[in-house]
């Protein structure tokens, strides 16, 4: 179980702490380059994983974790230190919650846990999410740099692929419990 892309996967996790201790500093320049580093090793173990047919169902699993754990908790921070708009990272946070909140709940009423596909939309909204707080930290670490109106633009696109991913996993959410679902709509 312990393959090395798990190891991987589980190093961005342990990472995190030390990524938001350096972010809550002010410590961007440092924040941004272990930023840099977990997104690597996302490339990294998916590879690996591949080419060394050491794919697993615990890393299949631990991958998304390790991206949302990260993700959202920069969100957040960035967010309360208003360095990111907070409706921005209201959206970001709340379209994970409700995907959450679907799956618990299709798992209470139809006692089946869903095998969640990622779709295009959502590995995009992931990688926009990624490349805002990248962009972000840049932008704090070097302020002399011209970024504002790109990070503007980042954040915006963020809002529209978390949104739309968002609805598109509500959507999948309902299309499965309809098809497999056990409290169906009565015949008439």
């Amino acid at each position: 179980m312990l393959t090395l892309p798990n190891f991987l996967t589980l190093l961005r996790i342990v990472a995190i702490p030390a990524f938001l201790v350096f972010l809550a500093q002010g410590k961007y320049d440092v924040a941004f380059i272990i930023l840099v580093c977990a997104g690597m090793t996302d490339v990294v173990d998916g590879t690996v994983a591949r080419l060394t047919d050491t794919q697993s169902e615990f890393g299949a699993s631990l991958d998304p974790v390790a991206d949302k754990l990260l993700l959202l908790s920069s969100f957040i921070v960035l967010g309360v230190a208003g360095h990111l708009p907070r409706w921005v990272v209201v959206l970001v946070v709340m379209r994970d919650v409700i995907i959450v909140a679907g799956y618990v709940l299709i798992f209470v009423v139809d006692q089946e846990w869903v095998k969640i596909e990622p779709s295009v939309l959502g590995k995009a909204a992931t990688f926009v999410q990624l490349f805002t707080i990248g962009f972000a930290l840049m932008e704090l670490a070097r302020p002399d740099l011209p970024l504002l109106w790109f990070n503007y633009s980042m954040q915006v696109l963020t809002a529209l692929t978390a949104a739309g991913s968002g609805v598109q996993y509500v959507y999948r959410g309902l299309l499965w419990h309809q098809r497999h679902g056990s409290f169906q709509e009565p015949a008439s």
